[in-house]
């Protein structure tokens, strides 16, 4: 079984956020919410152990993750992947050494960006030196830790900026590069309207951000980091088992306020423990669908012989537009084909 457990507390939102969290938790709100997700674990978990679990926020280290910890540690399966995101504002000794004596193993910390400028637009609250120091403690206490980039943010002027060469020096396992999202639920949204305040740079075109997502695979690849999956590169057997158990069709428990599960054809969100039985069951073909499909996006590809229907045409229409190749029955996706992966996805349901 897999666990993801989402912290909802933030100092302040990042303006390209939209996702649930919220700044101005106190510390005893951070400390209650720690001790019900404890209980969970405690009381409510299926008593299959956990062979991945992974904490996302949020910024789960503004948290006294101590309790929750412990609460865990009898529930891990021997070899299990143990993921906690970390802001690095919230990278010091002593949370490196309590999640290390927690049973944490691998750290994924979000830096977006190298420029400074776009950090500070972001909010995001430090700079490239900040980010660059935070991750070499990180590395004295975790081999396997990676970072988080963003590509495509306003005011970005090129994908790979002369400090980017001093990330051969950082001992990167894994990084996940994303293209930026604009929602219209972030501050963001409503700088780029100019909702009274000065309008800012629009993004880049979607033709340039491609190519800067290509720039930066291509460095990837120079620093010995292989693309996995489409937004995901590491070293070789330093992959994200949690994200790969998830894309393959695992089952996953999705605890605490704005996480998703996947238990049977049972689908959750927001669980905080209570009877399953109330949230929405999907139908056989959905879940069997959906269990399915994502493993296109990986590295591993998709069975043809899985599809019903005229999914296989589907496949092999796409092959000839240049977006798959083949290998017996197992299609994967090109390069091309990582852009626009959603789209086919489309196509097969």
């Amino acid at each position: 079984m897999n666990l993801y457990v989402h912290f909802p507390f933030c100092r302040a939102k990042c303006t390209y956020c939209a996702l649930h969290s919220r700044g101005g938790s106190t510390a005893a709100e951070r400390a209650a919410y720690v001790a019900r997700l404890a209980a969970v674990v405690r009381d409510r978990l299926p008593a299959t152990p956990l062979e991945t679990v992974y904490f996302g926020g949020g910024t789960p280290a503004l948290c006294d993750l101590a309790p929750l910890l412990d609460a865990l540690a009898p529930r891990l399966a021997p070899g299990a992947e143990f993921t906690v995101e970390l802001h690095p504002r919230d990278v010091t000794r002593a949370t490196l050494q309590t999640l290390k004596d927690g049973g944490v193993n691998r750290i994924s910390m979000g830096v977006q960006s190298l420029d400074d400028d776009i950090l500070k637009h972001m909010a995001r609250g430090y700079t490239f030196h900040d980010a660059e120091r935070a991750f070499g403690l990180v590395k004295d206490y975790f081999d396997n830790a990676g970072i988080d980039l963003i590509v495509g943010y306003p005011g970005e002027t090129a994908a790979l900026l002369p400090r980017h060469a001093r990330l051969a020096n950082w001992g990167l396992a894994h990084c996940s590069v994303y293209s930026l999202i604009l929602e219209e639920q972030s501050r963001l949204f409503r700088l780029l309207s100019g909702d009274g305040q000065a309008a800012l740079d629009q993004p880049p075109s979607d033709e340039t951000v491609l190519d800067r997502l290509a720039a930066v695979a291509r460095f990837l690849a120079e620093l010995g980091l292989q693309r996995y999956e489409i937004s995901s590169y590491a070293v070789p057997g330093r992959e994200c088992r949690h994200n790969l158990a998830t894309w393959r069709g695992e089952d996953y428990i999705g605890l605490g306020e704005g996480a998703h599960g996947r238990i049977g054809r049972i689908r959750t969100q927001n669980w905080m423990g209570e009877d399953l039985a109330a949230f929405e069951q999907v139908s056989e073909e959905s879940d069997r669908m959906e269990r399915l499909l994502f493993r296109l996006r990986t590295r591993d590809g998709l069975d043809a012989t899985l599809l019903r229907g005229d999914g296989q045409a589907v496949l092999e229409r796409n092959r000839e537009a240049g977006l798959l190749t083949r290998d017996g029955t197992i299609y994967r996706l090109t390069a091309r084909g990582t852009e626009v992966c959603d789209a086919i996805l489309t196509e097969l349901v």
